[in-house]
């Protein structure tokens, strides 16, 4: 298995659109042999949109990790200084486009 004792952070931020496409994604790292860690932003654990109810997303990721999910600054805290994973998963990460052409003066 490529990833066997790796351990992967895996953290949903509020795109909820995309949760559908995402949340599989940590079943199939499982099934490569990682070990996951599920944290959601605020939002993502706090909000029902009409993508679903929050506590229905929740409840899969628990489910597919068999953990609970870290959802708090506090909680969060600890994963750097104690080096709770190998590798972070931010999903989705993306960033808003600039068309704006910027020129060095």
């Amino acid at each position: 298995m490529l990833l066997t004792g790796k351990k992967i952070g895996f953290a949903l931020t509020g795109s909820f659109c995309t949760f559908e496409k995402t949340i599989p994604q940590i079943s199939r790292l499982i099934e490569e042999g990682a070990e996951v860690l599920p944290i959601m932003s605020f939002n993502a654990y706090n909000i029902d949109s009409k993508f679903g109810p929050a506590q229905d997303f929740i409840d899969e990721i628990e489910n597919i990790t068999g953990k609970k999910i870290i959802h708090t600054i506090e909680d969060a805290e600890p994963i750097g200084p104690k080096k709770m994973t190998d590798i972070m998963v931010i999903a989705p990460c993306s960033r808003k486009h600039n068309t704006e052409k910027w020129q060095m003066e």
